[in-house]
């Protein structure tokens, strides 16, 4: 254990928090949002996908983001994920609800079913997965990368509001493949055969990012297609994914507005919000000035705020 992690917890004051949204595919407004406004904001890492709009819901303040951008302009390799998760974190959101499109991988996730996944496969190859490097090392645990007690409220919520004939379903590992095409036959029944719920294209790379950002984290997974390995059914396409998302759109949002009501009532601590307690192994003395800034938002409640801020 390096010694340039803190051993006493800073104090945890949930009580200002902010819910953060990150809408996927189909999902590019939050509705049920009062006192709106946009704020437009740079990160050390860029520009994020889109302005972020913050508003209310009951007594909970929202953050909502489309990870595309709101005209969906960037392929899931091209999202800005390290500017949207900080730009998040640095508004002071503690909790995220990623509300996402998934393909199934199993005959029990049926289109139109949703699920909240507990477990990741990352396919990925592409992207950033991490906001240290450059003279500065932290290694979060992940074996849990999902926050049970948010996943937990999400997945009662969910339950409570699915209608008949459709399912919310608890627990299930998210495969996250590059894109942006589909898979091929043969990529889908080696999934299947690794026993993956869903299949998609984003959520690992948030779910990283977030751990690192001490932000819990939850989906969920709105089932559009049986992805290409069924024989039964049409082969995935974009027009099926978009019909099938507006099917579910109503419904999520009303999963989403009622989840972050309960948030605010209960403003649950999570694990993840202590994720750099143990994880920081660079001595501060030894981080570089530029990289000791870029990570300030993160570090500052162990190591102390770089003079001047963040």
């Amino acid at each position: 254990m390096s010694s340039s992690s803190s051993t006493n917890a800073p104090t945890l004051d949930l009580s200002q928090a902010r819910l953060g949204v990150l809408g996927g595919s189909g999902l590019y407004a939050m509705e049920g949002l009062e006192e709106v406004r946009e704020i437009t904001l740079e990160t050390p890492y860029g520009a994020p996908s889109d302005s972020l709009r913050l508003g209310r819901i009951g007594g909970m303040e929202v953050v909502f983001l489309a990870r595309h951008g709101r005209h969906h302009s960037f392929t899931p390799s091209e999202v800005p994920y390290r500017a949207n998760l900080w730009a998040l974190r640095s508004l002071g959101v503690r909790w995220i609800l990623s509300v996402s499109a998934v393909g199934s991988l199993q005959e029990q996730f049926r289109p139109l079913d949703m699920m909240v996944p507990d477990q990741f496969i990352d396919r990925t190859h592409q992207r950033p997965l991490s906001f240290f490097g450059e003279g500065v090392v932290a290694h979060v645990a992940a074996a849990d990368p999902f926050c049970p007690t948010l996943s937990r409220l999400l997945a009662d919520v969910g339950e409570s509001l699915m209608p008949a004939g459709r399912q919310l379903h608890r627990g299930g590992t998210y495969l996250c493949m590059e894109g942006p095409a589909f898979s091929t036959r043969a990529e889908s029944e080696l999934y299947r055969s690794w026993g993956c719920g869903v299949i998609g294209m984003t959520n690992h790379t948030e779910a990283r990012l977030a751990r690192e950002a001490e932000m819990a984290y939850s989906t969920l997974a709105m089932v559009t297609d049986y992805d290409c390995w069924h024989q039964e059914h049409a082969s995935v396409t974009v027009e099926l994914v978009i019909e099938n998302l507006r099917t579910n759109a109503t419904l999520a949002q009303q999963i989403v507005r009622t989840a972050a009501e309960r948030i605010a009532a209960q403003r649950p601590a999570s694990s993840a919000h202590r994720a750099l307690r143990h994880a920081l192994m660079t001595p501060m003395e030894h981080v570089p000035a530029t990289t000791r800034r870029r990570v300030d938002l993160f570090t500052a409640p162990y190591w102390g705020a770089v003079d001047g801020g963040s």
